[in-house]
């Protein structure tokens, strides 16, 4: 991700080391950290990243979740399909589908209403959106049910039903779009800034 394109990058730059070691994902911190967690006793069906899965493992997102006492499932399910803005374009949509119905998408419309269905990756967390009655959670949305409802969970119906997931219609998913451009940008200048600082060295 991020900070090991920005090291591969800047392999000599001392700010391009120190902004690594100083970046987590959530799994990551909570890990390093030994941050104490809530439990939640439901089943899970659990969607890793593409990038999450091939650069950084999933070994601390296993553990939190893990931690949390979830039932977890795991499908062998690959790339979603949506893989980054592959799945928005138009000429790609077919074959963006048929990659989440090989696995992913048919373990999701299997799922039981009270099984948490979790995606950290916002194009993962779209596909399953835009094609199922399902919506992904976050790993601190899973963390913030367990925190507001104990171990059982919210009390019936769909779990993502409480932050209003069933309803993301347009606005909001221009919204998700507009934060990952945003984020895009930020990266952007974070690479253009540490290459602007070892040129000064």
């Amino acid at each position: 991700m991020f900070r090991d394109e920005l090291t591969s990058l800047f392999p000599h730059d001392e700010d391009a080391k120190r902004l690594r070691r100083q970046t987590f994902l959530l799994s990551e911190f909570l890990e390093q950290r030994h941050v104490d967690l809530p439990q939640l006793h439901r089943r899970a069906l659990v969607q890793g990243h593409c990038h999450h899965k091939a650069v950084l493992q999933m070994d601390s997102e296993v553990a939190v979740l893990a931690r949390l006492e979830l039932d977890l499932e795991i499908p062998d399910s690959g790339c979603c399909g949506m893989a980054g803005s592959f799945g928005y374009e138009p000429r790609n949509y077919d074959v963006s589908v048929r990659a989440g119905e090989r696995v992913l998408l048919p373990a999701v419309r299997g799922a039981p209403a009270d099984t948490l269905i979790i995606a950290n990756g916002f194009s993962c967390a779209d596909q399953i959106r835009q094609t199922t009655n399902r919506r992904a959670l976050h790993l601190a949305e899973v963390i913030q049910l367990a925190r507001r409802y104990g171990p059982d969970g919210p009390p019936s119906g769909y779990p993502e039903a409480v932050w209003g997931h069933n309803d993301m219609g347009v606005a909001s998913r221009r919204s998700l779009r507009t934060a990952a451009g945003v984020l895009g940008a930020l990266a952007f200048g974070a690479l253009v800034w540490a290459g602007s600082r070892r040129e000064e060295t």
